[in-house]
């Protein structure tokens, strides 16, 4: 009787500590300070739901912005993919050239200096497109050919050959969202691992905390972290940055996961599916970890949004789609929405990276900057068409940003007068994934909110 009794007593502790488990096993870990920044958890989250992301979904539907020109037929540069992926979800519709404001397709000249704004009605004549880009007259292949000269090749972090490409197209990011597409297994994995293991500064002698089975943990977890922490401020930053973007698409996943696939698709959350990646027991203790490397990430895209402030407003710079009054309205938003991001209390402090001997550090930023522009190349390897299409979104977003902060010098000495030439730009295709880049980081910090509840309300 009193050994019924003892059991009985302890059941209600014993089920609360189950249900504490179940509750906070993915977001134990998601608080407070994160490493190597002035900044914590709680603050991002306010700061980004509360303020940020609103405005940054309404710039992100306006008609510059939902556009996105990319070649999706470009072959794998370092291994042949077998095939590409049958599913339907994994398809990408492009779009017809009516569909497309005449401003963003009938020319690639640069449309936001002063003297291209003073004829411009003259110049959409003289440079009209028929297709989207199949049909590029003389004029406009002479001045593509001049913007490419005049960019810094040294500066890119991404391959930027999809704009000028014949092959490109435009494709409506709102009628192609990110979301789960049934792709995975061996190809996926074979991306990801490519990406670590061959660019992120790792010797294979150090082993990732998790093979390829999401249920399997490596045996090199403690070697691991105690070779990142070895690493210079840069190298593991980033690593930081891969991860947190890895953790920013499977957020994406599960949170637009197919629900119902009846006569109407039925599109939501999926618990279970965000839990097998980023639970800290399914995940040999990962989850949390690839959670707070997506706060990094987006520390890191905020303060690039934040520096690049000045180029966006000079006067001779223009949302340009053909329709001003328009045009004007988004670059105000644009502008807020800039400005908010300069609002931010606690910023990444970039000067940390490459303050070492110049030499070294010259060295260390080419090794960077040519480690990611082979990541860019890598996502021409994925066989599924819309994955292809944000992972190469995403990793143009954030290569930008990359320049956006190694730039800071030019940034800061734009000219002031027409009659300079400035020694930084940006292209629309730079301008367009940076935003939906850190749109898409934007949405995955207001998804975990919403994860936080579902997985609350499991008890």
């Amino acid at each position: 009787m009193k050994s019924g009794f003892v059991r009985v007593l302890h059941l209600p502790l014993l089920l609360l500590l189950v249900v504490r488990s179940a509750d906070s096993r993915c977001f134990c870990q998601v608080t407070g300070n994160l490493d190597d920044c002035t900044c914590d958890v709680e603050t991002i989250d306010s700061f980004n739901n509360q303020q940020l992301f609103p405005k940054l979904q309404k710039l992100l539907q306006s008609d510059y912005f939902r556009f996105y020109k990319v070649n999706l037929d470009k072959p794998c540069p370092f291994w042949v993919v077998q095939s590409h992926c049958g599913l339907r979800d994994c398809a990408v519709k492009p779009c017809s050239p009516s569909d497309v404001p005449e401003g963003i397709r009938s020319s690639h000249q640069n449309k936001y200096s002063a003297e291209a704004n003073e004829d411009l009605e003259q110049c959409e004549k003289a440079h009209h497109l028929g297709a989207v880009d199949v049909s590029l007259s003389k004029e406009t292949k002479e001045a593509l050919l001049g913007w490419n000269k005049y960019d810094d090749d040294a500066e890119r972090f991404c391959v930027a050959d999809d704009e000028e490409s014949p092959d490109a197209q435009y494709v409506d990011l709102l009628l192609n969202p990110e979301r789960y597409t049934g792709y995975k297994g061996p190809e996926a994995w074979h991306i990801w691992n490519s990406i670590y293991e061959e660019n992120c500064f790792k010797p294979y002698t150090v082993q990732r905390p998790l093979t390829n089975n999401p249920y399997q943990s490596s045996t090199g977890g403690s070697p691991f972290y105690s070779w990142l922490q070895g690493q210079c401020v840069e190298k593991r930053a980033f690593y930081r940055l891969i991860s947190g973007l890895h953790a920013s698409i499977n957020i994406h996943l599960s949170a637009r996961y197919l629900l119902e696939d009846s006569w109407h698709q039925k599109w939501g959350h999926n618990v279970a599916e965000f839990r097998q990646r980023f639970d800290e027991e399914l995940t040999a203790g990962e989850g949390p970890k690839r959670l707070r490397n997506l706060y990094f990430l987006y520390l890191i895209e905020l303060r690039a949004l934040a520096k690049v402030l000045p180029f966006f407003e000079q006067k001779s710079f223009q949302l340009y789609t053909g329709r001003p009054e328009k045009d004007r309205e988004q670059k105000e938003l644009l502008l807020q929405v800039l400005q908010l991001t300069r609002s931010f209390p606690l910023h990444f402090d970039e000067t940390l990276l490459f303050a070492g001997d110049e030499k070294e550090a010259a060295k260390l930023k080419e090794d960077i900057r040519l480690s990611f522009l082979n990541i860019s190349r890598i996502m021409d390897c994925v066989g599924c068409f819309k994955c292809r299409l944000w992972g190469k979104l995403q990793t143009q977003g954030l290569g930008t940003a990359l320049k956006i902060l190694f730039s800071a010098h030019q940034i800061e000495a734009l000219p002031t007068s027409g009659n300079q030439r400035p020694s930084f730009k940006l292209s629309r295709q730079e301008i367009v994934s940076l935003f939906n880049a850190f749109g898409r980081i934007s949405t995955s910090i207001s998804e975990l909110k919403n994860f936080r509840r579902l997985l609350a309300e499991e008890r």
